[in-house]
């Protein structure tokens, strides 16, 4: 079946953000993101879930270990098990990005507050 933002299983979370889940299996989860400006998820790490974040539209800033990145259509960044990281679209557009996480990262996130 031909998946997309019209006929996925869609979410809210944050402050308004969207997410569409395009597969979803205990070895792989991939959903289609969208952040409105101004708005980030909360700083988080996975213990098993390697993760890819790439960005369709917009620019993305991944907080990854400390470090800043901004991440632009057609680009991506890979985050290991284990790394702190928070997506935030610190912009004034939307960002429109795939995370791709093998395996499933449901039930494999912890809170990494600093």
């Amino acid at each position: 079946m031909i998946k997309n933002t019209n006929n996925a299983e869609h979410y809210r979370w944050g402050n308004n953000c969207d997410g569409w889940i395009l597969s979803d299996g205990s070895d792989l989860l991939v959903i289609e993101e969208r952040m409105p400006p101004q708005t980030a998820e909360q700083r988080h790490y996975h213990t098993k879930s390697k993760q890819v974040f790439y960005v369709l539209s917009g620019t993305l800033t991944m907080e990854l270990d400390n470090m800043l990145h901004r991440i632009t259509a057609r680009n991506s960044i890979e985050i290991q098990p284990n790394l702190p990281h928070q997506a935030r679209n610190d912009s004034d557009q939307d960002v429109m990005f795939l995370v791709i996480s093998s395996p499933t990262s449901r039930g494999d996130r912890l809170s990494a507050e600093v």
